[in-house]
């Protein structure tokens, strides 16, 4: 058997030759530095969790989070909302028509009516939606076929387009603009609302078109070509998206703070949604007067300009009513996340409190045995 020697310096990278032939051939050490940091002497606090610490923690958890979630829960059953489907996939929908022969190509649009009554009155301001449904926003390639340079007015992007705009970037050997797929997929059904008195005459209910998009949106990110406040010049030399009818610089030509790059209609749907079935804010109906609701319940009319077919992918179109709180729109969700977990510890609490009581057998007078 072969005798070993311990060196504590040899363990530590130094080797006890080294000294003999000068520091030349010394080999640094691997060991940390000797700090309160690399030594892991930092002082630290770990909780003891005891039955006085953890019962009370999940009674005051369930007793905060149960009330909480009743308030959110019945704050947003207080929300008034109407939902109408105006697709036309049954042959008795008033669009049947217009859902079956109406497609990108079409060149006049299709128009039907839908009559629907408000069995309650709506108070405050009143938010109308348009919904889809089946339609991806969220993929990939989708939501990457955009030119933030572009939309920001950017006049190298305004005639060399990004490449990710492929193959909605060019049309007849002009730059698109805007480019992409997100814009050339535009929502551009018309939706005009209609009160019936008792005398029977249509009332026009008006709906306030600017105010929908995000302010960072609209005074941030999108923006018109800047020198020249003719947009039909700062437009020049590039063509509109493939399945728009009209050009950027003619979306709202009554308006020059709602036209172009920066109409909100646009800036709305600019913003993709996360998932295939998603509602986006249309017009705005405010409350004129304290005594009489926004929108009184009897017969009402939604006149559609069919322009959007959805047919081709299975998809649904629809137009919300809806009043909002505090807490923002129609969600239940966030109430009954906020009862849940507020049950589950309050039950926790009582069963552990239960266990503590019938199994605890600590005796503090107990004697320990040699």
């Amino acid at each position: 058997m072969m005798a070993s020697s311990y060196n504590a310096k040899e363990e530590d990278g130094h080797h006890s030759g080294a000294a003999n032939h000068g520091g030349a051939g010394a080999v640094k050490s691997k060991k940390p530095d000797n700090t309160a940091f690399k030594q892991q002497r930092l002082p630290a606090w770990q909780p003891i969790l005891t039955a006085g610490t953890v019962l009370p923690a999940f009674f005051v958890i369930g007793l905060i989070f149960i009330p909480i979630g009743i308030g959110l829960y019945v704050s947003s059953n207080n929300i008034k909302e109407f939902e109408i489907d105006y697709t036309g996939v049954d042959i008795s929908n008033p669009c049947y028509v217009c859902a079956k022969n109406f497609s990108w190509n079409s060149t006049t649009p299709c128009h039907c009516s839908v009559n629907f009554t408000l069995t309650q009155p709506f108070e405050s301001n009143v938010f109308m939606y348009y919904g889809l449904s089946n339609f991806y926003q969220n993929h990939r390639r989708y939501v990457k076929s955009r030119d933030d340079s572009q939309l920001n007015g950017d006049h190298s992007a305004l005639a060399y387009p990004s490449k990710e705009c492929e193959p909605y970037r060019t049309s007849e050997g002009l730059p698109i603009a805007p480019c992409g797929a997100i814009a050339n997929s535009l929502f551009n059904d018309t939706l005009e609302l209609y009160y019936i008195d008792l005398n029977g005459t249509r009332n026009e209910i008006p709906l306030v078109k600017k105010g929908i998009a995000w302010w960072t949106d609209k005074h941030v990110k999108f923006r018109n070509p800047g020198g020249n406040n003719n947009l039909t010049v700062a437009f020049r030399g590039t063509s509109k998206p493939v399945n728009w009818r009209k050009p950027v610089y003619e979306l709202d030509s009554t308006d020059l703070e709602n036209n172009g790059f920066i109409n909100e209609d646009f800036i709305v749907w600019m913003r993709t949604a996360a998932l295939p079935t998603f509602r986006k804010l249309y017009r705005i109906i405010q409350k004129k007067s304290s005594t009489t609701p926004t929108l009184p319940s009897g017969q009402y009319i939604l006149d559609i300009n069919y322009n959007y077919p959805v047919l081709s992918f299975d998809g649904r179109k629809r137009m919300i009513l809806s009043t909002i709180s505090w807490m923002g729109g129609k969600n239940p969700f966030l109430g009954i996340a906020y009862i849940t977990v507020g049950s589950i510890c309050f039950f926790l609490g009582v069963v552990l409190l239960i266990i503590h009581h019938k199994y605890d057998t600590r005796n503090n007078s107990a004697d320990i045995p040699n």
